[in-house]
């Protein structure tokens, strides 16, 4: 089974993950960061390095969906080829760091990969505010992060909130982490998985 989870960056996808994992004896797949070779350039000048970036994760989120489905077990990932597609790369071409040339290249790669996969079973959107993700941005003290334009992850919010509103590839559990303070408070993270099991129970 596939598990998904999606949502802006800072808003507590990869601390979700590991938390389901142990709690659930699951398998976690982490986002690539750490060792992304373009990561920190594009924060430093988004527009040379936008479109080296989204190939970059497309690269990567194939490849990991393509393991997911040859593997068994539940597995969890940390973001989705999805979001790199529908959120990340247009709201890049809209602010004018990829140009429409690149963009149409990107889109008409992700649409051929996606033709070849399968949906997640279940995917989970992590709503946050932005002061939310500001400070937990802030919190955890990324070098590479500080840079990040308080305008580019508004722009991904609103992205994230209307590709939500028509996702239609499968069961969606949204949680408001500005409310659910799963990482610290025990009893929100039970409440979390009560809510992930009740939708895991109409898999079967």
């Amino acid at each position: 089974m596939h598990i998904a989870i999606a949502g802006n960056i800072g808003s507590g996808k990869t601390t979700l993950t590991r938390l389901l994992c142990q709690h659930f004896k699951w398998t976690p797949r982490f986002e690539p960061v750490d060792h992304n070779p373009y990561l920190a350039d594009f924060y430093e000048d988004m527009e040379r390095w936008a479109f080296n970036l989204q190939i970059y994760f497309l690269n990567k989120r194939f490849r990991d969906i393509v393991e997911i489905g040859r593997s068994g077990g539940v597995i969890v990932q940390d973001r989705t080829i999805y979001e790199d597609a529908n959120i990340f790369a247009p709201n890049l071409h809209d602010m004018g760091l990829m140009s429409s040339r690149d963009y149409d290249n990107y889109r008409e790669l992700f649409d051929l990969m996606i033709s070849l996969v399968k949906a997640p079973d279940l995917m989970i959107y992590l709503r946050s505010s932005i002061p939310n993700i500001v400070g937990k941005i802030q919190k955890r003290g990324r070098e590479y992060e500080s840079s990040i334009r308080i305008d580019y992850l508004k722009g991904l919010h609103d992205r994230y909130e209307k590709w939500v509103e028509g996702y239609k590839d499968g069961k969606l559990l949204i949680l408001d982490v500005d409310r659910l303070n799963f990482e610290e408070n025990p009893a929100d993270f039970s409440t979390v998985c009560d809510l992930i099991e009740a939708q895991l129970n109409g898999l079967f």
